[in-house]
């Protein structure tokens, strides 16, 4: 397996591959051109997201500035906006549903590492640097979901269609469809499907 077959299967790789940081830096450079780019240049903005996510669907609207690990692994449905200050550590990958949006300095990480120190460090010294040890899970977001402002998405959780999550929450685990969940971690605090008596 080649170190990115490795990431996109969870299993512990090597970030200082050449491959991947060949992508890394290639999406370092798209995202500089985005966050620069002149905001009323909707073609040039457009042409950007093009080259640096995986797929896009129509009406995507992400506010500069915007950051990325690759950008490849990113996939955003129809009719999405994501808001300023966002950080999408795509090393596996990040799914977001149509209708969706994105608040503003909202984290999605795919990526984490061993809490074990010795696990942790990495055993390459001959590596131009030492990165740590990774691996990685997906992130699924679905359709009509709301991921309030300052929230954190943790490796390997589903948010179900329909959910929204509360500014400022960390989301450490799969939150099932029509919640409302919010906190530190964040849990369901209302079930969105039942309305509530006048």
């Amino acid at each position: 397996m080649t170190e990115k077959e490795k990431m996109l299967a969870g299993e512990i790789y090597d970030a200082g591959d050449e491959e991947l940081l060949t992508r890394w830096h290639l999406a370092k450079s798209y995202v500089k051109q985005y966050n620069d780019a002149d905001t009323t240049n909707r073609e040039l903005l457009n042409g950007i997201l093009d080259k640096l996510l995986g797929t896009r669907g129509e009406n995507v609207w992400i506010t500069a500035p915007f950051f990325v690990d690759y950008g490849e692994n990113i996939h955003i449905g129809n009719n999405c906006e994501i808001n300023m200050n966002c950080v999408f550590l795509d090393c596996n990958k990040i799914v977001i549903g149509e209708n969706s949006g994105i608040g503003p300095n909202v984290q999605i990480y795919t990526v984490t590492h061993p809490v074990n120190p010795e696990e942790r460090l990495s055993s390459s010294p001959d590596a131009d640097f030492p990165f740590w040890k990774s691996y990685t899970a997906p992130v699924y977001i679905g359709r009509n979901v709301w991921i309030g402002g300052g929230s954190v998405i943790l490796p390997g959780v589903t948010i179900g269609d329909n959910s929204v999550i509360g500014a400022g929450s960390v989301v450490t685990k799969s939150i099932p469809a029509n919640s409302l969940a919010l906190g530190n971690p964040a849990r369901v605090v209302r079930d969105l499907s039942v309305r509530p008596e006048n």
